[in-house]
């Protein structure tokens, strides 16, 4: 760490068919590449797991106090990137990985039931759609740990956070082209960090 400005990358753990997840390999190539020489990158593997994912989380905002989160997450079946912009706290029904489920379904008990990034997604994904990416704004992130990930970073971390899902299928899966786009991406939302007008 060169002492600038901190964004985490999480990425998730090994979950059904994906041995690898796609999210961690992205997390991964993003920390090769950078995010240039005044931020220092940081990345984290989330298990897929409620208790772990909470922990860690809470941990990144505690002691790394980022400038910006960014959760990784896959879409499975899907070719295109999703910008998600709303986290849920509640409706979490499906076990982890673990075989658990939060008793009472959601991520902050006496929360709001919505959080909404800092970051005006829409804006973002129509920037890039309109130079020919595949990439889709989304209010709704599926209520598994995806979405509780991004609710929970939301919840502490002042809505500094971003929740994007990546392809399972597709050319978008390839590294080469994936983690170029990411990038772009996650400079396009740091960017509109620094200039809130943009977020109009």
């Amino acid at each position: 760490m060169n002492g600038g400005e901190v964004v985490v990358v999480t990425g998730f753990g090994p979950f059904r068919q994906f041995l690898v997840n796609p999210s961690w390999k992205a997390a991964q190539g993003l920390r090769l590449v950078g995010f240039g020489e005044r931020t220092d990158i940081y990345i984290r593997e989330v298990p897929v797991s409620y208790v772990k994912t909470q922990q860690i989380i809470a941990e990144i905002w505690q002691t790394l106090h980022p400038k910006f989160a960014v959760h990784l997450g896959v879409a499975r079946g899907s070719s295109v990137v999703f910008l998600e912009q709303t986290g849920k706290n509640s409706g979490y029904r499906d076990k982890d990985v673990c075989g658990f489920c939060p008793e009472s379904q959601c991520c902050v008990e006496g929360g709001p039931e919505k959080l909404d990034s800092v970051v005006n997604m829409r804006a973002v994904a129509k920037e890039f759609k309109q130079a020919g990416t595949d990439v889709t704004y989304s209010r709704d992130a599926g209520r598994y740990l995806c979405d509780f990930a991004y609710y929970f970073s939301l919840y502490h971390g002042q809505r500094r956070a971003a929740l994007i899902h990546v392809p399972s299928s597709g050319s978008l899966t390839s590294a080469d082209r994936l983690v170029p786009l990411l990038r772009s991406l996650i400079h396009t939302m740091l960017d509109q960090l620094e200039d809130p007008s943009e977020t109009a």
